[in-house]
């Protein structure tokens, strides 16, 4: 069943074409995979979901819902949270306080002034405890490794509970350890009802995580289906000729 669906959604940036007429959903309740070469217009799509960018035509449909232009802050109401390419964290503050700020569902530092409540403390010490961060929770954010600063970044998103969950190239910059525990935190949330649509280059973690790939090119969706059948398409195989595989939408 599609949880997410966009239609012939178009987008430009003066003369460029980011995004041709993409049609495409992603299926309630897995784990979706979205790749494509450099340029294929993923980050694009993922900001035209969330809110951050007006599509210039086509809609967005999520839960039969049209979001269509809706802003950030609908979309994050609506149940939906993302990550982004380069970490958005509070580097001054805490580990915990980054977190602090996710639970009360407000993007303020004011809000740091106490805790609403006792159960968002609650929350947001077991989101670090989830992510393997409690040990840190002390430690001013910007003196985390890059790889642990997206383990942060997941909490901040995990935190508030939304049902599904848009990673932009979580594995970037994270070494294999660290990767190797957050594939397993995405599979624990999965297993408990947390869609996730993970945009990523690296090939090996995608196709050993996600339940669906959807392939992206040229702004438009070029196939979907499941890991072996993505991984042995002559288009796909094609799409990718030339390209070196580092995302710079």
């Amino acid at each position: 069943m599609s949880l997410l669906t966009v239609n012939e959604v178009r987008k430009s940036y003066g003369g460029v074409k980011a995004l041709g007429g993409c049609t495409m959903s992603f299926a309630d309740g897995a784990i979706n995979g979205l790749i494509g070469p450099n340029g294929s217009g993923k980050t694009t799509l993922f900001n035209v979901v969330t809110g951050y960018e007006k599509p210039d035509s086509g809609t967005v449909h999520f839960r039969g819902r049209d979001m269509t232009g809706a802003s950030p802050d609908q979309v994050f109401a609506a149940g939906i949270g993302r990550t982004f390419q380069l970490t958005r964290i509070f580097s001054k503050l805490s580990v915990l306080e980054n977190v602090h700020v996710a639970a009360q569902r407000k993007g303020t530092i004011s809000q740091l002034k106490s805790w609403t409540t006792g159960s968002e403390h609650e929350r947001a010490v077991e989101a670090l405890d989830f992510v393997g961060l409690t040990g840190l929770s002390r430690e001013p954010a910007g003196s985390l490794s890059y790889g642990q600063q997206k383990l942060l970044e997941f909490a901040f998103i995990m935190v508030a509970q939304p049902s599904v969950m848009l990673l932009d190239e979580p594995a970037g910059g994270v070494n294999p350890s660290l990767l190797k525990h957050l594939a397993g935190r995405i599979r624990a949330l999965n297993q408990e009802g947390v869609t996730f649509i993970i945009v990523e280059h690296d090939m090996e973690f995608v196709m050993g995580l996600c339940d669906q790939v959807s392939v992206m090119n040229n702004g438009t969706a070029l196939m979907e289906g499941p890991p072996d059948k993505v991984r042995s398409n002559p288009a796909v195989l094609e799409a990718y000729l030339g390209s070196d595989l580092t995302e710079d939408e």
